[in-house]
Formats: C-alpha cells, structure tokens, sequence
C-alpha cells in the first residue's frame, strides 16, 4: 500500500476580503503524480506553498509524514548569487565522482545541453549573480532533480524551456519514482507526465484521475450532469474536448470514464476550423501575396543565422515555428515585420522581402509594450476601437472581448499599472486583435496566461481570418491553432516538417547523434566526396522548398480523401476510387521524401 506522504486537512485562506482556498482536504501518496490547474489568481500558487510548508493555512492543518525529503521550485529561486553553478548543483563531488553518475550526467544534458554548459561563460564554474531569470530558474530545477526528493513539487517547471528540453523533462518525470505536484499551463506535458488533476476553482479544489485529456473529458460530462447555466463556458469545454477526442492518438490518454458519454457529447461539435472558409476570407482581406521572401540572409549583429531562404507566406497559412534557441525564430519574425512597417525599405543583410499592399501586420513580441498605469482596462481597449468585426458576420464591442479574456465587468475597471504581468500580457494581445489586423505574428503568446484563457484564445483564433506565425514552447498550443509547422534547426535554414513537432525532436535527436559521434580523431577524410559549389547548394535549397510545397498539398489532399471516405463509408464504388488515389498519393508523397533526403545533403 502506497505510504501517504501529505495530508491537507480542511484548510482555509483568505486574502483581504477574498477566500482563496475554503475548507480544503486532500492528500498526496507515493507515486502520485498530480497537476494542478486553474484561472490565475484562483490559489493555484498558494495551495501547493502550504503544501510544501512554505505558507502558513489560516484555518485547518497541514502535515508531513517523517523523514520526508521535500523538493521545491517556486517563481523565485533561493541561489546564492556569489556562488558557481558549480556550487549549487554538485556541491563538493569530485569531477570523477559526479561525471560518473548517470543521473546527473542525464539532467545536467537534458536540462543545459551538455556536460560542460554550452552557452554558460564559464560552464559549471560561472557564477550565478549575472545570469538571466531563465538561466537561474534551469539551475534551481538541475539542483532540484539531483537532489534526489522523495515528493517534488514545480511551480511552473516549463517557464524558460525550449520545446526539447520540456520534452526532456516529461520523460525524465515519467521515469522517477518520487511523487510530483506540478502547476503549469503547458496541457501537453501535464498529459504526459500526470496522472491525476486538481482544479482549482473559487475556493474549491475538484479530483480528476487521469492526464489533461481525462481531465477535459470528465469535467465536460460533470458539467453536462450539472446541467450548468455557464453556458459560454461549456462550449469551450466541449470544443476543446472534440479537438482531444478527434486528434492523433498520441495526443491523448485513455479516458478513465465512460467513453460514450463523451463522444455523445461532441457528437454535434464541428471541427475547430473550417479551413477553406477561412482561406476564402483570407484571401478576399489579403489578395494573392502576403510576404514573399527571396533569398534572404537574417543576421543578429555579426552572426548569421539565415541564409538564402525562400518562402512565401500565403493568405490564410497558419504557420507554427519551432526552432532551437538562438536559431533564428524571432529575428526573422523583426525582419518580415521591418519590412512591412517601411513598405520595403527595411531589407535584411542579404536578398528581398515582398510585402502584400493590403497587409495589415499586428506583431505581439516577448516583450511587454508598457502603457499608461493610470488608464483603466476598457479604455486601454477602446483606445484601440470600439468594436470589432471577426469575420463571418461575428462582431464584438471592447467590453464584451474583455470578458472573453477574462477581465470581468468589475476588472475593466482596473488601472493598468495594478495589473499583474499575465494580465498585462493578455491585454497587449486584446489591444492588437482589436486594431483588425489581417496578418498576426505571435512570439511565445501563452507566457503567463492560463489554461482556461488558453483555450478562450484559441477558440478566437480559430474563426480569425487572416494569416498568422506562431512561435511557441506551448506543443498543445501550437498544434492546436496552426495547420504547418517550419523549423529552424540551427544550420541556417528554414524547413517544412510535414509530421510537426514529433519530426522536429527527432530530426534534433539525430543531429545531436552525429555531433556526439563525431570526434576530430575519428573524422572520416573527405577528399574522395565531390565538392558541391554554391549555386549548386542554392538550387538544391530552392528544389527543397518546392518539395516541401508539394509535400504540404499531398498532405492537405491526403486528409480530405480521408474525410471523404468516412462520410461515404457505405458506397464501395467511391470508396475504392478514392482508396486507389490515396495509395498512388502515398506512393508519390515517399518518392518525394526519398528525393528531399538525397537534396539535404546538396544543400
């Protein structure tokens, strides 16, 4: 029998006239691995920091079973800035000692890159005082994981991580036996990694077993026996469980309830985008050309990291962009955005960007655009526009966009300067859909915001007609709003991944392969292999890219085909025919994969 480690009996807390947490009693026991989930501002944060002890309950008690070895990362670290990482993570093991262990050998890649903290100064002997919240915040988390806890408890665990390393951190959590309480907004690691939910809400805390998926679908089935009147709020439930139940297999868990009550459920739910509609509206705003990039170079000061790209962003493409950290990703966004801010003027270091006429470019940065502190939340809104048209006949005035960002009656009212940094972040990206904008590019849009205005976000964006870029660590977020993915995979080039993110992290895992196979002693002498000239290289970049396009429309046509042969399942006659092009797509789709491997070395 698993030995219970914490015990939260009927605690209560309140801050100034506001109950937080109201007669709460849970429990957490070896094994268990628990994500905890809720709007910002509802306890999220407290509730796990009187679990761990570090904030004292007003009523009620919280107790530890003994000997626990407890492990925590909050929001803030406790480094000591004058010491070395050094210091921090290993302590006094001697180099044979920790380099031995493959535990740390293991977080210590995972989590940096390398045994030697690529991109650290100093590697393991920087001292911490200058580095950068991120780069603190991955240093409390090694220190963390090496410890060796016997409950771990991760106050937003994937804040600063790229797409690998969130990868890295799901497995690696999966793999350990110590017991986990994790707050996050990221949906695709609390599926991969929990099993059980708490969900927090107006003082409340509700048991879910099962990931995120089973989450969703029980929360949607409770909601329908409750036969609630939030009625908004349930659409967005059911939406978002039809995009579950209807998505890859690897996208979701088994439900741990009755399966028929939630197929019948969505059963009347449409997909969360009628694509083609989209693209016809798309183009009508935007006409033929959007951005036209031709053979372009992007450079960061002296570095370049984007050389002879060509791509051309059409109307109605919703494009995720994923990439390792340095890559690229948002100094192409700044330098498509130069371009069509000057009309042109503004190029990149080498070859052209053609901007549409008709664009109107709405670029929502990493970077908090700072506001008057003393404007009130609907007039920083209505500064921007009174309403706005979001296409298909759907219209909303500034008050009503409010609350669908979570900012209630009572909050509009709010002076900018007392809001929080998630609501300042939910703010800028309400100013900018207000100004109507037909192109958006979105770097890292779902920092500080939570799950429930993930989804309201991503339930507006799916009727916006328009071209979009998303560049985010969020998976779920990603496949959820886009329909391609490109990647910057640190050589200097832009590519299509017709298989999204899974492709991504492979394709990383065999590059970093390679790196660590290759040695100066073992490398292999070249002088037999024909040398490739750079108009050479340059074609085979260019034939990549028109592969790449025809993969995209084999995929598009490839998924329509399917469609069609559910819906006229029953006659043979069509089904046959349509199976028969399928098969010669697939057959053509492998051709051109083979053809786009021979090309990638060329180029």
């Amino acid at each position: 029998m698993a030995v219970n480690l914490v015990n939260v009996e009927n605690v209560s807390k309140v801050y100034g006239t506001r109950a937080l947490l109201d007669g709460v009693s849970l429990g957490v026991s070896e094994g268990d691995r628990i994500g905890v989930v809720g709007r910002n501002g509802d306890g999220k944060t407290t509730l796990i920091r009187m679990l761990a002890k570090l904030e004292e309950a007003d009523t009620g008690r919280v107790t530890h079973c003994g000997g626990l070895r407890l492990g925590v990362l909050t929001q803030h670290d406790s480094l000591d800035p004058a010491a070395t990482v050094r210091h921090e993570v290993i302590r006094d093991m001697a180099d044979h000692e920790w380099a031995g262990n493959a535990k740390i050998r293991d977080v210590l890649t995972g989590l940096f890159g390398g045994l030697d903290l690529p991109g650290f100064p100093k590697g393991l002997d920087t001292v911490i005082g200058p580095l950068s919240g991120g780069e603190r915040r991955r240093i409390a988390l090694a220190k963390l994981l090496i410890a060796d806890p016997d409950l771990i408890v991760l106050d937003e665990p994937t804040n600063h991580l790229d797409v690998e390393g969130i990868a890295w951190l799901a497995q690696h959590l999966r793999e350990r036996r110590s017991a986990l309480v994790c707050v996050t907004h990221d949906r695709w690691f609390l599926d991969q990694v929990c099993t059980r939910m708490w969900d927090v809400q107006r003082g409340v805390v509700h048991e879910y077993e099962g990931g995120y998926s089973d989450y969703v679908f029980a929360r949607a089935e409770r909601e329908r026996i409750a036969a609630t009147e939030e009625a908004k709020r349930q659409n967005l439930v059911r939406k978002e469980l039809a995009w579950l139940r209807r998505g890859a297999p690897a996208r979701t868990s088994k439900p741990r309830f009755r399966v028929e009550a939630a197929n019948e459920l969505i059963k009347d739910v449409p997909p969360p985008r009628d694509s083609s509609e989209l693209m016809k509206f798309a183009s009508s705003r935007l006409g033929r050309t959007v951005f036209d990039l031709e053979d372009v170079t992007v450079q960061a000061g002296p570095k370049v990291l984007l050389e002879h790209v060509t791509w051309h962003l059409g109307p109605g493409d919703r494009i995720g962009l994923v990439g390792v950290n340095g890559a690229g990703k948002t100094s192409l966004l700044r330098a498509m955005a130069e371009a069509a801010r000057s009309e042109g003027e503004r190029q990149p270091a080498g070859g052209r960007i053609v901007t549409g006429k008709t664009v109107k470019l709405a670029y929502l940065s990493q970077e908090v655009t700072e506001l008057d502190p003393d404007w009130r939340v609907l007039e920083a809104v209505q500064r921007v526009r009174e309403r706005v048209d979001l296409g298909k006949g759907r219209e909303m005035t500034a008050g009503q966009l409010c609350e669908t960002f979570g900012f209630t009656k009572e909050k509009q009212w709010t002076p900018v300067g007392d809001l929080s940094g998630g609501e300042r972040r939910r703010l800028q990206l309400l100013r900018l859909l207000m100004d109507e904008p037909n192109v958006l590019f979105l770097d890292e849009p779902t920092n500080d915001l939570d799950i429930e205005t993930l989804t309201q976000l991503e339930d507006l964006l799916d009727g916006w007609p328009g071209s979009m870029i998303v560049i985010s660590h969020d998976r779920f977020f990603v496949e959820r709003t886009t329909d391609r993915v490109f990647a910057l995979l640190g050589d200097r080039t832009l590519r299509m991944l017709p298989r999204g993110i899974d492709e991504y992290l492979e394709r990383r895992h065999r590059m970093e392969e390679t790196a660590a196979a290759a040695t100066p002693v073992a490398a292999a002498p070249v002088a037999d292999k024909p040398a490739v000239s750079a108009a050479d290289a340059r074609a085979a970049k260019k034939e990549l890219q028109r592969i790449e396009r025809q993969l995209d429309k084999i995929s598009a046509r490839e998924t329509k085909l399917h469609e069609q042969i559910a819906e006229n399942a029953t006659d043979f006659e069509k089904v046959a025919k349509m199976d028969a092009e399928l098969r010669e797509l697939v057959g053509e789709r492998e051709e051109l994969e083979l053809r786009w491997l021979e090309l990638a070395d060329a180029a």
